[in-house]
């Protein structure tokens, strides 16, 4: 991974004066670690006409992987064998970024005491990049750039240069010159685009990032015309953060615009707004949803079928109506982890008597889910393929056969509500597929009429009138002659 940094000069003001500014003597070759690997720093040519410097990152393959989140969204960015192959050591991305930030901090907060007139004034530097990744093409790179000053060249990387009608890959060597910026702007400017082009990180986004992020966009990013695409990138597309960058950008630009401080504009709001309810969290609606439908139909011994870590059980015994709660999960380590969260070694011998764990699968009939009068499948089917929900749908319908069924699955339709999370994806690496409500609808009023249940369908979440809940719930009642059957049988 290389980046070089070069500016020309005269006898009076020496192009040499770039050591000054960086921090690092054009006369040593410097090594640096980081936690993902060494950045080097080395002068391919240093005189009073020209100087450049470059910055060589040696990635640690498997650092990267202990360390960072080599597998899913915001690590390395391609599928199943991204931990093993990618590119990570060699295209520039957020682990060049750090290295510009953590290598060249002093340079990047525009500070050198040793020539401070030059660190205020603008330079005439030209930067390289051999292989960036564009997740948008060239175009993208030059709408992000030549806002901000630069002059643009971005050319396409060939996925092979033996076999040119395969096309251009998603990288481009990328050259930007200006003459106008400071070096300290520059910096900036590239330790917040180069990530935003890769469309990822390597570390998990945490709420400080909106502080770095306006750090770094101080003075530019509140004007930048894609300002939205750059926070919501920068900030791994968290819907939260990236509102907060856009509202504090905002009060930037007021305050600029009404030449007064951010503090001034920013006082209509009194202090207690801070203490304001967060919205609740989708999982705690859902849990809130199956209780209240359980406790409408009167059940008092539960089955929760892929209990998985025990939430939804640990919310059932808070509630004395149901007297026997039977968590059943086919992973023994998410029952562990569910035990442990019950704290059923310390539990009282009665309230011990109400729960139970075991391990089953719910592609096979088993005899010990018989006799309940609910069972809850919670985010459940979308984890199983296709072909074997006819299995589960035997093993809880036509076998076990509770009075009450209740099935949560997600609507694939409210997914483009998730600024977090890109187009095409499924919510969970896991998820097998993600119904629409009529697909939903269309499944469940089928199994209802195979197993004689009657079927009525119950939104979860902020139930949006374009795309629906985020979250949709089927409650299967058995029908009366078949639920005289059951208790006879």
């Amino acid at each position: 991974m290389f980046l070089t940094l070069t500016t020309t000069g005269t006898p009076e003001r020496p192009a040499t004066d770039l050591g000054f500014l960086l921090h690092k003597h054009p006369e040593k070759a410097q090594a640096f670690s980081t936690s993902y690997g060494t950045a080097h720093v080395l002068y391919p040519e240093a005189d009073a006409e020209r100087c450049t410097a470059a910055l060589l990152l040696e990635v640690d393959a498997v650092a990267l992987v202990r360390r960072g989140k080599g597998k899913g969204r915001g690590g390395a960015p391609d599928a199943a064998l991204a931990q093993y192959v990618n590119d990570r050591p060699y295209a520039a991305s957020s682990l060049l970024a750090v290295a510009l930030s953590s290598v060249f901090s002093s340079a990047m907060r525009g500070v050198c005491n040793a020539r401070p007139e030059r660190a205020a004034e603008p330079l005439p530097l030209r930067v390289e990049v051999p292989a960036l990744p564009a997740r948008g093409g060239r175009e993208l790179v030059r709408r992000l750039f030549e806002p901000l000053g630069w002059a643009v060249t971005a050319e396409p990387v060939p996925l092979d240069t033996e076999f040119p009608q395969w096309g251009d890959s998603r990288y481009v060597r990328l050259v930007l010159e200006s003459d106008a910026l400071t070096l300290a702007e520059a910096l900036r400017h590239l330790y917040v685009l180069l990530p935003v082009l890769d469309d990822a990180k390597h570390y998990w986004v945490a709420p400080d990032e909106v502080d770095k992020l306006l750090r770094a966009g101080e003075g530019w990013l509140p004007d930048h015309p894609e300002q939205k695409l750059i926070t919501s990138r920068y900030l791994s597309r968290r819907w939260s953060l990236t509102r907060e960058a856009r509202e504090r950008l905002e009060l930037v630009r007021l305050a600029e615009a009404d030449d007064s401080e951010v503090e001034e504009i920013d006082n209509a709001v009194e202090a207690e707004s801070e203490a304001e309810q967060k919205p609740t969290p989708l999982a705690v609606q859902r849990r809130d949803a199956i209780v209240a439908a359980l406790k409408a139909s009167g059940a008092a011994r539960v089955l929760d079928l892929g209990c998985g870590q025990g939430q939804l059980v640990q919310a059932l015994l808070k509630d004395p109506a149901f007297t026997e709660i039977v968590g059943v999960d086919v992973s023994m380590r998410a029952l562990t982890i569910a035990g442990r969260r019950l704290k059923l070694d310390r539990m009282g011998e009665r309230q011990a008597a109400r729960v139970r764990l075991f391990q089953g699968s719910l592609a096979y009939t088993d005899n010990r889910l018989k006799g309940y009068d609910a069972a809850v499948l919670s985010e459940v089917i979308e984890h199983l393929d296709l072909p074997r929900l006819p299995a589960l749908e035997y093993a809880v319908f036509g076998s076990a056969r509770p009075r009450t069924v209740l099935v949560t699955t997600p609507n694939v339709e409210y997914n483009v509500r998730w600024e977090s999370l890109p187009a095409g994806h499924v919510r969970h690496g896991d998820h097998r597929f993600e119904w629409t409500r009529e697909e939903f609808r269309a499944w469940a009023r089928a199994v209802a009429e195979r197993h004689g249940y009657e079927v009525e369908f119950v939104p979860v979440g902020p139930d949006d009138p374009e795309v629906g809940p985020p979250t949709q719930m089927a409650v299967f009642g058995m029908k009366l002659n078949d639920e005289k059957e059951a208790k006879a049988a």
